[in-house]
């Protein structure tokens, strides 16, 4: 079966056509002998350690079984079945025990020592500096060094924290597919979009079911939080949000707390196996932060500056709420309807009002046009397999040759995971046969196109959703334009994580710009572009609530610091207690005690953010930064979008990768060290 196997062909993109469930087991047994089998050789290896002979050839079998696995992880993210869930589950034992095995190979550890001990080292490219370096830190975060009864410890550790923040996100998503919402009269949905009315109906009647459904998938549940005028509607959606996967949700099965406080006492133990106080000193390692100290100082003076525009904030939505909407005890699931109330009273208009203008079409092109002027490159249609009808594929080229590819998945579904996204399919680098161009998985979950008295509507795009969509290809671009030809630091791979949302939240930016946005709006009915006064009144908006955003950030950022700094797993006070004296310390608006938000924290619990959440806001300083160049260049121009700078940006940010620190990158581009200014001016909070 191996050899007709479609995930052991690497030739080109993935067969996603032909992909199925009993390929995996086959294919992961068959890589991971290969990979074995060159470590063997490797190790008993007897001539001199070069580059040629050892990372090489270690690089093109790992490479292999990390691209057949990722797309493995791909699919289980993006079209969960029980099938392919019950693949995964039975090989990730196996991947992981193989990823610590090798990260414990002294032959292996001791040949990375001896090449960068050797005369020829400093005749090394920058990158291939950088990736031994990072070698040989990983292999002593990966317990090396360690006597043998610890290492097996440390293994076990691996597999076991694998499997459980696996199972903390199939519980997540298996909540988040079972609920349903079920509205039979149109007279209680009064306030929400038409749009959205359609949707809900469209759910119903997939389900067999009259009336209107709505779920937990963002676009289904936030518009009832936003725009319904039943206050009990939006208690109801709140509750089931606020309590998914937890020991207050609709199944035992699905509490996630045990998983919780099951990871934070394994990730304990193996900091303290490694030596370490927690695991945050682990986790800051291998970031550009130096220690837990200097990122609770960096995220308490933050909220201390947030704090003055919170409260004012705060008692604003209170005071309308009580006066203009006769709610004089605003609850969790009063918010979001009491902010867009007030920012309709305040801006004279409504996110509805703005959705209209950002079909689908209009986004994509207008985005494509920041990036085909900023880095002069063209974004074609290209052809490729893929896993939903709705998938559409691209191609980047530079003067007719190809720099990369990627898929684009923007609608949310059913056994699809929430939020959104940027994977790698394949990284770039250097082989005998040329270069193997990047290609990148983008991944969104906005509201899909509905079908209005027969007619076909394109999907509408909220503002918040154009900038995810900015976002997300922000880490795209980090990865697609590399020039990097070493495959450890090219794209994202080796970036420090708290620099990896640099270009992420850089692109945001562009959002906010008049000469981008005339550019890729069209309203649905009329297709005439969003008015220069509608912009405006965006603009007036932009910082709307901003204080109690930026303290929500620092509280999520600090909470998860806090479990992995000071938190004992194994005392009395449990993750929510932890929760509470971070929100008593910084916030200024709590939610109920029934909310469970810790529940579905998957960035920590699943998603490789622990200890590093603060990762946003600290990006954000340098993000905003680096953006303030393109804003120098408007003030003599009119326009951001210069393409002297944007070269400068993608020479020395996009273009590096991870093969020299995020610090150097940042500093080659702006010619200093970062300053904070750019960001409290954005965020409307600048002195």
């Amino acid at each position: 079966m191996t050899q007709d196997n479609p995930l052991l062909d690497f030739s080109d993109l993935p067969r996603f056509a032909d992909i199925r469930a009993e390929h995996v087991s086959p294919a992961i047994a068959s890589l991971l002998e290969e990979n074995r089998a060159v470590i063997t050789a490797l190790e008993q290896n007897t001539a001199a350690v070069t580059w040629e002979n050892f990372v090489q050839p270690l690089d093109n079998a790992t490479e292999k079984l990390g691209r057949a696995w990722g797309i493995v992880g791909h699919l289980n993210a993006v079209v969960d079945t029980p099938e392919m869930r019950a693949a995964y589950n039975e090989n990730q034992p196996a991947i992981t025990e193989f990823w610590t095995e090798l990260g414990q190979n002294l032959k292996l550890f001791a040949a990375y020592k001896a090449l960068q001990n050797a005369p020829e080292f400093t005749a090394l490219s920058q990158a291939r500096k950088t990736i031994i370096q990072n070698a040989i830190r990983d292999f002593r975060l990966s317990g090396a060094e360690l006597p043998d009864d610890k290492k097996q410890r440390y293994a076990e550790i691996q597999e076991k924290h694998a499997a459980l923040s696996t199972r903390f996100s199939e519980n997540l998503l298996d909540a988040t597919n079972d609920y349903g919402l079920f509205v039979e009269s149109e007279d209680e949905l009064k306030g929400l979009p038409e749009d959205i009315i359609q949707a809900a109906r469209a759910a119903a009647e997939a389900d067999g079911k009259s009336g209107y459904k709505f779920t937990l998938h963002f676009p289904s549940y936030f518009p009832l939080l936003q725009y319904a005028e039943n206050r009990h509607l939006r208690e109801t959606i709140y509750r089931a949000n606020a309590t998914k996967a937890s020991e207050l949700g609709s199944k035992a099965e699905w509490d996630n707390s045990n998983i919780m406080a099951e990871l934070l006492r394994l990730r304990k133990e193996e900091a303290s196996l490694l030596g370490y106080q927690n695991f945050a000193e682990v986790s800051l390692v291998s970031k550009m932060a130096e220690s837990p100290a200097q990122v609770s100082q960096f995220l308490e003076d933050l909220a201390k500056r947030a704090r003055p525009y919170a409260e004012k904030d705060l008692a604003e939505l209170r005071a309308f709420a009580a006066e203009s909407l006769g709610i004089a005890d605003m609850q969790a699931w009063d918010t979001a309807y009491a902010s867009e109330k007030l920012r309709q009273q305040r801006y004279a208009f409504s996110e509805q009002e703005v959705k209209e203008y950002f079909p689908e079409h209009k986004v994509v092109d207008g985005l494509f046009r920041v990036i085909q002027t900023l880095f002069a490159v063209d974004i074609k249609p290209d052809q490729a397999t893929v896993w939903h009808k709705d998938v559409k594929f691209y191609r980047l080229e530079r003067n007719g040759e190809l720099i990369g590819q990627f898929y684009l998945d923007l609608y949310a579904r059913n056994g699809k995971r929430g939020g959104a996204w940027m994977d790698d399919a394949r990284g770039r680098r250097l082989t005998s046969h040329g270069v193997q161009t990047p290609v990148a998985y983008l991944t969104c979950n906005f509201s899909a196109p509905v079908t209005m008295n027969g007619v076909e509507k394109p999907a509408l795009f909220s503002h918040d959703e154009v900038i995810t969509l900015f976002h997300e290809f922000g880490h795209g671009l980090h990865h697609l334009l590399t020039k990097v030809d070493d495959l450890s630091v090219s794209g994202i791979s080796g970036v420090e994580w708290d620099a990896v949302e640099l270009p992420s939240q850089f692109m945001e930016n562009f959002c906010w710009e008049w000469d981008v946005l005339q550019h890729m709006t069209s309203h649905v009915d009329t297709g005439k572009p969003l008015p220069r006064e509608l912009f405006d009144k965006m603009i007036a908006a932009k910082n709307f609530q901003s204080g109690l955003q930026t303290l929500r950030q620092v509280e999520f950022s600090l909470f998860d610091m806090r479990l992995h700094d000071a938190f004992d797993p194994h005392g009395a006070k449990t993750v929510s207690d932890i929760l509470q004296e971070v929100r008593t310390q910084v916030a200024v608006l709590h939610p109920p005690e029934f909310n469970r938000f810790q529940h579905s924290f998957s960035h920590i619990f699943a998603g490789g953010y622990a200890a590093g959440y603060y990762s946003y806001k600290w990006a954000e300083v340098l993000s905003a930064d680096a953006y303030a160049a393109f804003e120098e260049h408007a003030q003599e121009t009119g326009s951001t979008l210069s393409r002297s700078v944007g070269e400068k940006f993608q020479t020395e940010v996009l273009e590096a990768g991870g093969s020299r620190p995020a610090l150097t990158s940042f500093k080659a581009f702006r010619g200093r060290e970062p300053v904070i200014d750019a960001l409290l001016r954005h965020n409307g909070m600048a002195a």
